[in-house]
């Protein structure tokens, strides 16, 4: 949330989202993952006539792998966008201290092609520049900012726990639902589950709630559906 002066000089609040970026990718990432894949999981192994057991056991493996695959995938995936920040921020370090003055012009050039004047983007570049020089090319030049930096160990938590959140719902159903019927109360839960997860994830982003759901619940029904397609084939008898 940040706060804007008006024409009148008073103070309103404007509630951005923006700050979100970084911790909601990998949580709607994680929960969609954890529920499309372990309910996918549990329906392709079930319509291979497995028992309630099996299908359990399965259920609770790929909860477990899953959660360890997103947060290693997540964690080394956002470490080398740190990584090339780093080396970003390390160039234009040394690109000050060996030639502040370029510097400067490129700064300032790049104001002037935001619509500044060239006086104006000059005085712009010179106040900032003195104020902190690296942090005023690090967001203008190359782009990164608090809000949007890379932060590995965020986003590997943000995925592990919602991962295993996510899966928790298909395996509560495995584990409540009649054996006969288990591949359709799961299939039906799940999808209302992706949809409820979709609207919420919208809502969060400040995007349309109903397109947020029925992208995500039609993706995971074409998932469920091959699944169970392919446990079918392959737990048919020969």
């Amino acid at each position: 949330m940040s706060e804007t002066q008006t024409r009148s000089g008073t103070l309103h609040a404007e509630h951005h989202r923006t700050h979100r970026i970084g911790w909601l990718r990998a949580a709607v990432l994680g929960a969609n993952d954890g529920l499309v894949s372990t309910a996918s999981l549990i329906v392709g192994v079930a319509s291979a006539h497995a028992t309630r057991g099996s299908i359990l056991i399965a259920g609770v493996a790929g909860v477990t792998a899953g959660a360890m695959a997103m947060a290693a995938g997540e964690y080394v995936s956002v470490s080398s966008q740190s990584d090339t920040e780093n080396a970003d921020l390390a160039m234009e370090r040394a690109a000050l201290a060996c030639d502040a003055d370029a510097e400067h012009r490129e700064l300032a050039e790049i104001y002037l092609q935001r619509g500044l004047d060239r006086e104006l983007a000059r005085q712009v570049a010179t106040q900032l520049m003195a104020h902190d020089a690296l942090g005023a090319h690090a967001r203008d030049e190359l782009g990164i900012n608090e809000i949007v930096k890379a932060r590995p160990l965020q986003a590997a938590w943000a995925s592990a726990a919602s991962f295993t959140v996510g899966a928790a719902m298909p395996l509560l159903t495995a584990v409540l639902a009649p054996q006969a019927d288990l591949s359709l109360f799961v299939c039906c839960a799940s999808l209302v589950f992706l949809a409820v997860l979709g609207a919420v994830a919208a809502r969060a982003g400040g995007a349309s709630e109903i397109k947020g759901a029925l992208r995500v619940t039609v993706w995971g029904a074409l998932a469920m559906a091959v699944t169970a397609g392919v446990g079918a084939l392959v737990g048919a008898p020969l």
